[in-house]
């Protein structure tokens, strides 16, 4: 660390430090610390305070499960005190460059800005941009709705964890002129469950105009329950913790470890029980969420701005390899959500379910159920968003296919997360990282090269320009559904999942 950076915020002053020619400041608080009568409450401002704020050093990152497969940084430390944010600037200055803020992923259970692979430096310094990392509340402080608990003396509010990031929004709209971005130009841009909050931001009252163009990377689009579901859901949180719903109240007091424990029994649960479906997830409460997102963005509803949507090729091999079960990748799991769809939606005609196993010639195989899972929770809905999207604002598709020969191998391939390095340009994050055992790190640079280029130039322009020669990346439309694949080397093609898209139709599921 260099010779101190400070900036003054509407709240007080904040201490950051140099990186190379980067500017850095960790866990600025956007909101106050959500204790006590505000544990699960909506976000307010954070008190002001005097003096210089050091912010050279991680906070406390949002209470969650320990032992689990996100790789989570040993030296971190879990609170409440988690409404933070970073901020990585190639200066403080009068420079008004693009802003780029992330939201990361974790399933809406897990994760941190404080990850090492979210790093923003190369892509500041590469981009001449502003990147924000913005820290939230997850699980069932964050993503089970307990609003149907709420009585004259205690409220329970929803969707707490996207209040967050629209009030992390709020204060990069407020802010980060003074570190050098324009608030004019703001992007958002998340991964995997991140994703799915840009996905559901696009269709929020509250959120528009708080950022002016979005990638979503691999988004659980229709992970999005009812009220009515949410509701049974709380009442079995209830039932864990062995509190009876007259007495919900007492969650405000309960030890943070007791709330984990119950909500990682939860999480745990609910996939097993239904699969298909998770514990936490965005709910539409008529407020922050007043429609399911992707029935929004058909209806014409979603905000009008650029969007880049894309998945990976291999999404479910990840759940595999971590034997998790978040999503079903067996047969049996597979026919379990169609039957609990087909139970939830008796509308829907039985042959229709039948036409799409018959699209999957392997569905009775371990390798067709993850193929069906994959188009079922990322692959279709992706679709669906950028046809409904593309028909009034520019959106374009990709796939992103590249696989190292140590992840051909280990039959991983191009799955669930594996371009995130890709897109921060920070490989080589975790402790025993073997991405590259077997090779494949010079074509894995020429790939992130390409990548960070077209999301730095959508985020300063609002189009994912072709540079330096690479590919040229046309924008989606329901006539060609043209879609970059980007791989080794790079190619477009129109209607890549053709046959499968015509399978699932665009109301399988209920949400049209």
């Amino acid at each position: 660390m260099d010779e101190p950076v400070v900036v003054d915020t509407r709240y007080g002053s904040v201490r950051g430090f140099h990186d190379g020619d980067i500017c850095v400041w960790r866990s600025i608080p956007y909101a106050a610390a959500p204790v006590g009568d505000l544990r699960f409450r909506g976000p307010v401002p954070p008190p002001t305070w005097t003096g210089v704020r050091d912010c050279t050093e991680f906070g406390e990152i949002a209470p969650q499960g320990v032992g689990v497969a996100v790789p989570i940084e040993p030296e971190l430390r879990i609170g409440e005190d988690c409404l933070w944010l970073n901020v990585w600037s190639p200066g403080a200055d009068d420079a008004k460059r693009p802003v780029l803020v992330w939201l990361h992923g974790g399933a809406y259970f897990l994760g941190t800005a404080a990850q090492r692979i979210y790093d923003g430096a190369q892509l500041a310094d590469m981009g001449d941009v502003v990147v924000v990392g913005v820290n939230y509340r997850l699980g069932v402080l964050g993503f089970v709705d307990l609003s149907s608990m709420s009585t004259d003396t205690r409220t329970f509010e929803t969707n707490l964890g996207l209040r967050d990031q629209i009030a992390a929004l709020e204060w990069v709209r407020d802010n980060i002129a003074a570190f050098g971005g324009d608030p004019h130009r703001v992007t958002v841009f998340g991964e995997s469950s991140g994703a799915g909050c840009v996905t559901t931001l696009m269709t929020s009252p509250a959120a528009e105009g708080l950022f002016h163009a979005a990638i979503a990377q691999s988004p659980p689009a229709t992970s999005v329950y009812g009220a009515e579901r949410a509701a049974g859901v709380a009442n079995r949180y209830l039932e864990i913790l062995d509190v009876a719903p007259e007495r919900a109240s007492e969650l405000y007091e309960l030890p943070i470890e007791t709330i984990l424990a119950a909500g990682d029994v939860l999480i745990d649960e609910v996939p097993t029980k239904v699969p298909g479906t998770i514990a936490a997830a965005p709910v539409v409460d008529g407020d922050i969420v007043p429609d399911y997102p992707v029935a929004a963005f058909r209806k014409g509803r979603s905000h009008r701005i650029p969007l880049i949507i894309g998945t990976n090729r291999d999404e479910t091999s990840l759940f595999r390899l971590l034997k998790s079960p978040l999503m079903p990748i067996t047969p049996d799991g597979i026919n379990a959500m169609f039957s609990a769809i087909a139970s939830d939606h008796p509308e829907l005609e039985p042959q229709r379910l039948a036409e799409i196993m018959a699209a999957y010639p392997d569905a009775a195989k371990a390798r067709g159920a993850e193929a069906i899972s994959r188009d079922a929770a990322f692959r279709m809905p992706c679709i669906w968003v950028a046809e409904a999207h593309s028909r009034h604002s520019p959106t374009w598709c990709y796939r992103f296919d590249y696989a190292t020969p140590m992840l051909r191998a280990a039959r991983v391939g191009a799955g669930h997360a594996t371009e995130l390095p890709y897109v921060f340009g920070n490989f080589g994050t975790l402790n025993r990282d073997p991405t590259f055992w077997l090779g494949g790190r010079k074509t894995a640079m020429e790939i992130s090269g390409r990548v960070q280029r077209r999301w730095l130039a959508f985020a300063a322009h609002g189009v994912p320009a072709a540079i330096d020669g690479s590919k040229h990346w046309p924008p989606y439309n329901e006539s060609t559904r043209r879609t970059l694949l980007i791989d080794a080397h790079d190619s477009v093609s129109d209607d890549p999942d053709a046959s499968l898209r015509a399978a699932w139709g665009d109301d399988v599921m209920g949400f049209s």
